[in-house]
C-alpha cells in the first residue's frame, strides 16, 4: 500500500513542474534596438515638430516584447517625435486610434499561467516600451503605440497637442507582410486614376454645385444592372486630410464582397470604411468613388452612406436600413466632430430628389429606402477646426426642408 505522503509529493511535483513550466513561457529579450524600425520610418516634419514612424511586423514583435503581439489582433507602431518647439507637447493617443490598447492591457494577454514574477516583469517590460509624454521642448521621445490592426498600407493621425497650438500628422504606413503595393515612399496607392482628359476642375462653387447636382443619383448591382443604394453624400479634399477625421471618429478600411457587387463610374468601390461600433460590430458603413471631377485641384469623391438594418446588432448580410438620410446625418456630425470638416452644403440629386421623404426602391437587396433627395456635399481642412468654424454653404436650405418635413408627412398620411 502507498503511503498517504508518496501522492501529496507526486501532487506537489506536478504542480512545481506546472510553475516552472509556465514561468519558462517568456523570456525578456536580449535586444529591443529599434534601428530595424528607424531604416524603414516615414518621416515627416513641419512647425518646428518632427515625426517619424513604422508598423512593427511579427519579427519584430517576438524581438522586442519577447512575444508575437500582431497574434493578438494589436498591431504595434513605433513613433518618434523630436519637439523644436518652446513649448512641451503631448501625443493625443486618441487622434492616433479612439479604441488603442494601453500598454499593460498588451502586456496581459502575454501573461504566462501562476507566472507571479514573470509577469510583474512583462508589466515592466511592456512598460518601459511605450511611448511617454509630454515631450519636452528640445527633446526626442520614441516609443510604441499599440492600435488596432490595418492591412496593406496604415493611415497614422499623430496630433500632437501644445499650449495654444495643435501639430497634426498624417502618414501612410507601409504595413510588413501584407501583400499589395505600396507606391512612392509615405503614399498610399491610388485606388483610381483618371486620364487628366478625363478631369474637370471646378473653381467657383456655383459651378461645382451644378456639376453635383448632375452626378449619378445611385450605384448599380454588377450583375443585372439593377438600382441600388443612393449616393447621399460628396467629400473633397486630400485622401489624407479626409482619412484623418475618419479616423479620429473610429472609421476603418473594410471592403466586403458585398461592397464589390454595387457600381458607379463602372467599377466597384475604391474604398470602403466601416464605424466600428459596440462590440466592434460595424454599423455606419461609407463607399466612395472617386469622380472625374476635381475642385481648386482637390479630389471629389461621391459616397454611399448607410447602415445595415439593425445597425450594431445586425447579423451579416442584413439589408440596408430604410432611414439613409439618418446615416448621412450621422456622418455630418461625426465629421464636425473630428475637427476635419472646413465648409458643409446640400445638393439635390441623391434617390428622388425632392424634399419629403418618399419610398424608393430598389436597394440592391431589394429593400425599400426614404431620402429626403439631398446629398452633403463636406469639404475637408488640413487643420483641425472647431464646430463653429465650419462654414455652411447656401445652397439647399437643409434646415427649413427639416421644419417643413413633418407638415408634409402629415398631410400625405391624410391623403
Amino acid at each position: 500500500m502507498m503511503p498517504i505522503a508518496q501522492p501529496w509529493r507526486a501532487a506537489c511535483a506536478a504542480w512545481l513542474a506546472l510553475v516552472l513550466c509556465a514561468c519558462a513561457g517568456w523570456q525578456a529579450p536580449a535586444m529591443t534596438d529599434d534601428a530595424p524600425l528607424r531604416q524603414r520610418a516615414i518621416r515627416m516634419d513641419k512647425d518646428g515638430v518632427a515625426v517619424a514612424a513604422a508598423v512593427l511586423s511579427p519579427t519584430d514583435s517576438t524581438r522586442m516584447f519577447g512575444a508575437d503581439v500582431n497574434a493578438t489582433n494589436v498591431q504595434p507602431v513605433w513613433i518618434e517625435v523630436r519637439n523644436q518647439t518652446s513649448q512641451p507637447l503631448w501625443l493625443l493617443r486618441s487622434g492616433t486610434d479612439p479604441d488603442y490598447f494601453s500598454a499593460h492591457e498588451v502586456a496581459w494577454s502575454a501573461h504566462v499561467l501562476l507566472g507571479g514574477k514573470t509577469n510583474a516583469e512583462i508589466d515592466n517590460h511592456f512598460n518601459s516600451l511605450r511611448f511617454r509624454n509630454p515631450v519636452p521642448p528640445g527633446a526626442t521621445h520614441s516609443g510604441i503605440l499599440f492600435t488596432n490592426p490595418e492591412h496593406l498600407t496604415k493611415l497614422l493621425n499623430i496630433d500632437l497637442l501644445g499650449r495654444k497650438m495643435l501639430v497634426p500628422f498624417t502618414l501612410f504606413l507601409p504595413v510588413p507582410g501584407d501583400a499589395g503595393q505600396v507606391g512612392q515612399v509615405g503614399q498610399p496607392v491610388q485606388p483610381f486614376a483618371y486620364p487628366e482628359s478625363e478631369v474637370r476642375d471646378y473653381e467657383d462653387l456655383a459651378a461645382l454645385r451644378a456639376a453635383l447636382e448632375r452626378m449619378p443619383c445611385c450605384a448599380t448591382s454588377a450583375g443585372p444592372n439593377a438600382p441600388g443604394e443612393p449616393l447621399n453624400v460628396v467629400i473633397i479634399g486630400e485622401l489624407a486630410d479626409i482619412g484623418a477625421a475618419l479616423v479620429r471618429r473610429n472609421y476603418r478600411r473594410d471592403m466586403r464582397d458585398a461592397d464589390k457587387a454595387l457600381q458607379v463610374f463602372a467599377r466597384h468601390p475604391d474604398v470602403v470604411t466601416r464605424k466600428q461600433g459596440q462590440g466592434s460590430a460595424p454599423s455606419t458603413f461609407l463607399r466612395a468613388w472617386l469622380a472625374p471631377v476635381r475642385f481648386q485641384g482637390r479630389p471629389v469623391y461621391l459616397v454611399q452612406v448607410g447602415r445595415p438594418a439593425g445597425g450594431r446588432f445586425a447579423e451579416p448580410g442584413a439589408r440596408l436600413h430604410p432611414e439613409v438620410d439618418e446615416a448621412r446625418n450621422l456622418l455630418i456630425q461625426d465629421m464636425m466632430y473630428s475637427g476635419g470638416l472646413d465648409k458643409l452644403g446640400f445638393v439635390r440629386g441623391s434617390g428622388s430628389g425632392i424634399a419629403s421623404p418618399s419610398p424608393a426602391g430598389g436597394a440592391l437587396e431589394g429593400a425599400p429606402y426614404r431620402t429626403d433627395g439631398l446629398r452633403a456635399v463636406m469639404f475637408f481642412a488640413e487643420r483641425p477646426l472647431s464646430l463653429s468654424e465650419v462654414d455652411i454653404l447656401d445652397w439647399v436650405p437643409f434646415l427649413d426642408l427639416q421644419k417643413r418635413q413633418p407638415q408634409e408627412e402629415a398631410n400625405h398620411e391624410r391623403k
